[in-house]
């Protein structure tokens, strides 16, 4: 009994003994455990997700314990799939299952900063100004006490400042800018609402309520792939990851699904038990690499040149020797190939213009709605119609936007091609950006390396002012660019894959480093499944396209291969573009919330790829001039000036909005129109017409134009979404920076013609920073 007791006051004492496996019990402390043990414990679960800059939406479980995050799983009870297709879950990522991490980091701010500087100013200038607006005026008017904070910027000297004191400054800033140079000199940027509604809204209602500006984010990292709006005039409406398992065959073109797409991943790598084909196109052996059946590594940033050739394989295989009439039939009803494109003389080459309108025919063509802005076709009994459709067909009157073959009169068949309908073959002349290596044979035998010259079936027509005009369709004009030999007898177009013409397999070879036969195979490959199965072809495309220069011409290489393989809005096929789960499903409901259009409207957005080009004065060290980038067909007498000429022109001819806008103080146009004895649209109109009132863009180095005060929330501008960070750190801070290009002053580049130039460029611009 005595040995009993004491083994229980060893046990109390020691807690848990330890046994070393031979049945012998040490006295070794095992206290220890106890903060293993409590790192699992919690007191209740709640469902949250993973919003930062993740479009995943993955769904967790939370565990809680005394109000602090202690650890989170998936969750598992995701709505079931239909029985063909694999469920979502699991979803979620160890970068999710690592977030509390993330949440506690010692890199968390607990409290407000402010610059040391800045606020020793604050704090001596309250001592002497009872009106804090007041106060914040002495410290920013005096260029010396300014420069004295602006300098200290990325240098660290941070202290720990009150939330009183912080919210003082800031509204006492906002409120000067407002009253001294204007509401539209305060800015803020935050990037994709979808990371989260609210917290977008919050700042973005803020700012909007004071008049102040949004800046845009997708373009400005260069997300926006261009090419979407371009050709369907809508922003990335693509489908969801499971789509990827309803496809047949499947091209994973610079997008690292793995990696990016990490909880959708697992549809492409089921999707291939099914039996689907992949082709990866990667620059680097990715993790998306592994699953390709094939793996095609272009050069770098000549992805445009593969998809280009690509088409041409489609065109002239499944248009041309052997027509499908699945891609046929598809290219009539959904495409604009059949509508026909006026030709014009540019330079003394006749070439493509405008598509041709029901406005510019006879009586409209019958089309009293809208006539310029219905597009016109040759119907196969050889008559001009209208077809159902187009934008004209959307207002004023019903039933007829659609993508139905009809037109006013009843059942259409278009015609694709013009050239076995009394045309006649007319020299088109096309723009060629590539360059002429002298690998090219083609390029030397003729006198124009940047202009390609082809025969195309043309028909001429009386306009309704009696003119004549000649007339191409869409598709025959595809086929000539493309270089697709079509039985026309044109010795500039490609009699085989292997002729150095643009664009075929051999032409892109030189450019990318993929090797022809891959090429061939692949698109035809590509294109064959889209025949048999109804266009079940499919294009993941990502980011690694999108951050090129140029990058619209690589997308629309590749959804010019979609559109010609009847795979667009179809399951299973079309583009799945990486940004297609950032959705707002709410939007109605929170756009007046985050754009206070309860208060007033319209709010104030700014494209942020403008904004900071301006007014971080990148324009200033331009060494590309515009002769360089406009098409070889374009007038060059048409194109001087600086590039910032262009924005600027842009922003007044109302083609871009432009932020800040004028230059004066937006608040005083109404009483200074009042005193003129003028309405404010007259008086503006008046006062821009004399040049007494400019745009802020024409003169972005006035301080009355600065962009004064800047709000960045949830992103890091300046240290990974910031394009020129030398340039911002110089002419928005006003810091230390490692700028060493020169300015158009230095090095005798192209100064403006419209826009302001000053021989010392503005230096710390932004006055508060938050």
């Amino acid at each position: 009994m005595s040995h009993l007791l004491d083994k229980l006051r060893f046990f109390k004492t020691h807690q848990e003994p330890f046994a070393d496996g031979h049945g012998v019990t040490t006295d070794k402390d095992r206290s220890w455990e106890q903060g293993y043990r409590q790192r699992w414990q919690h007191d209740k679960i709640v469902r949250s997700t993973h919003g930062v800059n993740c479009t995943g939406s993955c769904s967790w479980k939370i565990y809680v314990k005394n109000g602090l995050v202690t650890w989170e799983t998936q969750q598992t009870d995701y709505p079931r799939t239909r029985p063909d297709l694999p469920n979502h879950e699991p979803r979620g990522c160890p970068r999710g299952a690592s977030y509390s991490w993330y949440i506690y980091s010692a890199n968390r701010l607990k409290y407000p900063k402010v610059r040391q500087q800045l606020m020793k100013l604050w704090r001596e200038a309250k001592q002497q100004h009872a009106d804090p607006v007041d106060a914040w005026a002495s410290i920013v008017s005096d260029p010396v006490k300014a420069k004295s904070y602006k300098e200290r910027r990325g240098l660290g000297g941070f202290i720990r400042a009150s939330w009183d004191e912080v919210n003082e400054i800031i509204a006492a800033s906002n409120v000067y800018t407002t009253k001294e140079y204007g509401p539209d000199r305060v800015s803020g940027f935050s990037p994709i609402p979808a990371m989260s509604m609210v917290s977008y809204a919050a700042g973005a209602r803020y700012l909007s309520l004071i008049g102040a500006n949004c800046l845009s984010f997708y373009d400005w990292y260069c997300d926006l792939p261009p090419a979407s709006p371009q050709v369907w005039g809508e922003q990335t409406d693509v489908p969801e990851s499971a789509d990827w398992y309803n496809s047949n065959y499947i091209i994973v073109w610079g997008s690292n699904v793995p990696q990016t797409r990490t909880p959708d991943a697992h549809f492409l790598s089921e999707v291939r038990y099914k039996g689907t084909k992949t082709c990866v196109i990667t620059s680097d052996y990715s993790e998306a690499s592994k699953f390709g059946d094939t793996w095609l590594a272009p050069r770098q940033g000549t992805d445009a040149a593969l998809a280009m050739a690509f088409g041409h394989v489609i065109l002239k295989e499944f248009y041309v020797n052997t027509p499908s009439a699945y891609f046929i039939n598809y290219a009539k009803r959904y495409t604009d190939m059949p509508m026909l494109v006026m030709l014009e003389e540019v330079n003394g080459h006749l070439t493509s213009g405008r598509f041709l309108r029901a406005a510019d025919l006879v009586d409209n063509l019958g089309e009293e709605n809208n006539p310029d802005w219905k597009t016109i076709a040759f119907n196969h009994d050889g008559n001009l119609t209208s077809p159902n459709g187009s934008i004209g067909y959307r207002w004023g009157e019903k039933g007829k936007w659609n993508l139905e073959s009809k037109d006013s009169k009843g059942d259409i068949d278009l015609l694709l091609s013009l050239k076995d309908h009394d045309a006649e073959l007319t020299e088109v002349a096309f723009p060629y950006f590539g360059g002429a290596p002298h690998e090219y044979e083609y390029f030397q035998h003729t006198d124009h390396s940047d202009i390609q010259l082809r025969n195309v079936p043309v028909k001429t027509i009386t306009l309704a002012d009696g003119k004549q005009a000649k007339v191409a369709s869409v598709f025959d004009l595809m086929l000539a660019h493309y270089g697709v030999d079509n039985g026309v007898n044109d010795s500039n177009r490609a009699s085989s894959f292997d002729d150095n013409i643009p664009y075929t397999p051999a032409w892109q070879e030189v450019i990318t480093g993929v090797k022809r036969a891959d090429v061939i195979r692949v698109a035809t490959e590509f294109a064959r499944n889209a025949d048999k199965t109804n266009g079940r072809s499919m294009v993941i495309v990502g980011a690694a396209l999108n951050h090129w220069y140029h990058m619209d011409m690589n997308y629309r290489g590749l959804i010019n291969m979609l559109m010609m393989c009847g795979c667009i809005g179809q399951s299973g096929g079309g583009w799945a573009h990486y940004v297609g789960q950032e959705k707002l499903r709410p939007q109605t409901g929170w756009t007046p919330l985050a754009f206070a259009l309860d208060w007033q409207r319209p709010p104030r957005h700014m494209n942020g790829t403008s904004f900071f080009y301006n007014h971080s004065s990148q324009w200033r060290y331009e060494k590309l001039n515009m002769s360089e980038i406009i098409s070889p067909l374009a007038p060059k007498e048409n194109w001087t000036g600086s590039i910032i000429d262009f924005n600027s022109r842009a922003e007044r001819m109302g083609w871009l909005p432009s932020a800040p806008q004028l230059s004066t103080n937006p608040l005083h146009l109404s009483a200074s129109a009042k005193a003129a004895g003028q309405n404010v649209e007259d008086y503006v109109v008046s006062q821009l017409k004399t040049g007494d009132l400019k745009f802020a863009c024409e003169q972005p180095d006035d301080p009355k134009n600065f962009p004064r005060n800047m709000f960045i929330w949830r992103s890091n501008l300046l240290g990974s979404s910031g394009k020129g960070h030398e340039y911002m750190l110089r002419h928005f801070l006003g810091t230390k920076h490692g700028l060493l290009g020169k300015d158009l002053g230095d090095f005798g580049g192209n100064k403006p013609e419209d826009v302001e130039w000053k021989d010392e460029g503005a230096e710390g611009k932004v006055d508060l920073w938050v």
